[in-house]
């Protein structure tokens, strides 16, 4: 049976990327915060046993070691970095909040190259060897409109670590992607978005079913082909 780990899997692109792995059989271990705080999720690994909850806080390096001493030799065929924020409200130039500009890098930028080290002998292990942050074209330094600094820094960053992942682990064969989803109808994303979840989600299982290994350190956009940097 394949695995997956999904962060962020208490609502949005997270919730509905642990129901889809899950109905195509993955073993599918779905990490939140408080995940037993988290009806649609609960109900989800209720009504299907290959469904893991553990809590997990991406920003705290105590939780990661834990989760790492958890899953300590189950592989992982795809290790999905989900979880991230939107930042402060105050992102304009002349009202930068740089305290939650911080955070945001925390939770956006260290946090999924954190998780990825800490779980590369798990990913090594496994037949796929995925590795996949979600990311946004908002990430984009050459198609910035300007604006959203916190928020764009970390994406941009978070791009540069995972093109370094892409080449520090290229010779133990882990394929390594960042992945645009497309502006999607979540809490994030809002009513005005031009995608729902499970469009954005089921394209974007068509992506990281044909990457391969020569893919690896690519920004990829959730209908195909890839981004500029």
């Amino acid at each position: 049976m394949p695995s997956i780990l999904i962060t962020g899997a208490s609502r949005g692109l997270g919730l509905e990327f642990v129901k889809q792995y899950a109905e195509l059989g993955y073993r599918v271990f779905a990490t939140a915060r408080e995940p037993a705080r988290a009806p649609g999720l609960v109900k989800l690994a209720k009504d299907n046993t290959q469904i893991s909850l553990l809590a997990l806080d991406v920003t705290d390096e105590a939780g990661v070691r834990s989760l790492v001493d958890a899953l300590k030799g189950e592989p992982l065929d795809i290790l999905l970095n989900n979880a991230g924020t939107m930042g402060p409200k105050q992102q304009r130039l002349g009202s930068i909040d740089y305290a939650g500009m911080v955070e945001t890098l925390i939770t956006n930028t260290v946090a999924p190259l954190r998780l990825a080290e800490a779980l590369t002998e798990n990913v090594a292990k496994s037949q796929r060897k995925l590795m996949v942050a979600v990311t946004s074209g908002m990430g984009s330094i050459s198609d910035s409109s300007g604006g959203s600094y916190a928020y764009r820094a970390s994406k941009a960053a978070l791009n540069m670590n995972y093109h370094n992942l892409a080449l520090d682990l290229r010779s133990r064969g882990i394929t390594v992607i960042v992945i645009n989803p497309g502006w999607v109808k979540t809490d994030m994303g809002g009513p005005s978005a031009t995608l729902e979840p499970p469009a954005s989600i089921a394209a974007m299982r068509k992506v990281f079913d044909a990457v391969t290994l020569a893919d690896s350190g690519n920004f990829m956009n959730y209908a195909g082909g890839t981004l500029e940097w």
